[in-house]
């Protein structure tokens, strides 16, 4: 399966996604609205919707994206092959202004994410992966890519190389519940000296998958679109992202959108 294609047009989106991001960023009007679930929405998250939606219309593959209109079910389920978009992950990262938000795309292939991007604005860093291609790490992802550097040739392998440390578990700095708490304090028989760190957005997804991290436990409320560019890059680079209880691997494309709780590691 050659995505090499898709997973430009992808990144392209991502990075200008990413800019219109940083000029919301930048300014000091947020326009904090609040949808119906009481989660914040920003100007932000409908200009980067509309740069993405706008780039992956080429692909003539329709698109789910969180910012934009509720596509039924019965609708949905014939998609065998579909785009599933987060414009601006962590919006409470981003109103909080500590940079730690993501641009989430994901290819969705039968249920599977088999390619992904996440791009972090503020620290112009990105991870990608796709199926039998691997996960990669560019920093200072928006040079690369208007100099029009090859992809695979300008990145690093994901897991990276890392230093001996202690086992470290990854946590939602906006979402730490009692049970992930609980979750934690079990790890600590096994690994007394473990190592908590917290993150926003899909990042914490991708510390794992980098291999800064061992496992990130979810026990709170997400939906597909906010894991499946993340999920994708960790399948690349050969970590597990399943189900609490079953250990079945997450699916998409699911008449309830949102997903269960999960494990990567």
């Amino acid at each position: 399966m050659d995505l090499d294609k898709e997973l430009t047009l992808a990144v392209k989106a991502a990075i200008d996604a990413g800019r219109v991001i940083m000029e919301a960023y930048g300014s000091s009007d947020f326009e904090v609205e609040k949808k119906g679930d009481n989660s914040p929405l920003t100007k932000a998250d409908r200009a980067a919707h509309e740069v993405i939606m706008h780039e992956l219309e080429s692909s003539g593959l329709p698109v789910l994206s969180e910012e934009g209109k509720e596509t039924v079910y019965d609708e949905r389920k014939k998609w065998k092959r579909f785009w599933l978009v987060d414009p601006l992950d962590g919006t409470k990262e981003f109103v909080s202004r500590n940079g730690e938000f993501t641009v989430n795309i994901a290819l969705v292939e039968n249920g599977k994410p088999v390619l992904g991007v996440v791009y972090v604005p503020v620290l112009d860093e990105l991870f990608y992966g796709a199926d039998e291609k691997g996960g990669y790490y560019i920093s200072g992802m928006s040079s690369w890519f208007d100099a029009r550097e090859g992809l695979f040739n300008s990145a690093y392998r994901l897991p990276l190389e890392q230093k001996e440390r202690p086992y470290r578990v990854v946590g939602s700095r906006s979402h730490m519940d009692d049970l992930t708490i609980a979750f934690i304090d079990s790890l600590k028989d096994e690994y007394p000296d473990l190592d908590i760190v917290q993150r926003g957005s899909s990042l914490k997804i991708c510390m794992v998958a980098a291999g800064d991290a061992d496992i990130y436990p979810r026990f709170g409320p997400t939906m597909e679109w906010d894991t499946a560019a993340g999920h994708a890059v960790a399948r690349a680079a050969g970590k597990n992202m399943v189900e609490v209880g079953t250990g079945n691997e997450l699916k998409y494309n699911k008449e309830e959108l949102q997903n269960p709780y999960f494990i990567v590691w």
